[in-house]
């Protein structure tokens, strides 16, 4: 059973959904948000000769990073106006070596409350589970 959610920003999905960043970690990693509801995003993130380690695999901490990026971006469309998302916490386990193709991260809010937000993630690269993660964010008031 999913949260309920007060608002829906559907202004935000339009600037972000297919649009890979020009800069910061989520650029140099070319995140791709491809799919937003309320209490759900997709992202996805291709597997580049870049980030390919000397044994041949991915480094977890690309994966980690794609966790905290859906973990803080699955709650914009949902937070009142003017309210940030802060990463407080997560746990990842890697679950499958990663070498190509494309990671399909898939975060869903649990729990949301005014201050609090339980999300899990999920990581699914070459047709098999990758990675699977929980964390907490801090909600944010905009400053008076």
């Amino acid at each position: 059973m999913s949260p309920k959610f007060e608002v829906f920003h559907q202004d935000w999905v339009d600037r972000v959904v297919g649009r890979v960043p020009k800069r910061g970690i989520d650029g140099f990693l070319q995140f791709k948000i491809t799919a937003v509801e309320a209490g759900r995003l997709v992202c996805e993130m291709p597997v580049t000769e870049d980030i390919i380690t000397f044994i041949g695999n991915m480094h977890g901490g690309c994966l980690s990073a794609l966790c905290d990026h859906v973990l803080g971006s699955v709650m914009y469309p949902v937070m009142p106006e003017g309210y940030w998302a802060a990463t407080t916490e997560f746990k990842i386990n890697l679950l499958a070596p990663v070498s190509k193709g494309v990671c399909v991260a898939t975060a869903d809010i649990v729990s949301m409350s005014k201050r609090l937000a339980v999300v899990q993630i999920q990581i699914e690269n070459e047709g098999r589970l990758a990675a699977v993660a929980q964390g907490t964010c801090t909600i944010v008031a905009p400053k008076s």
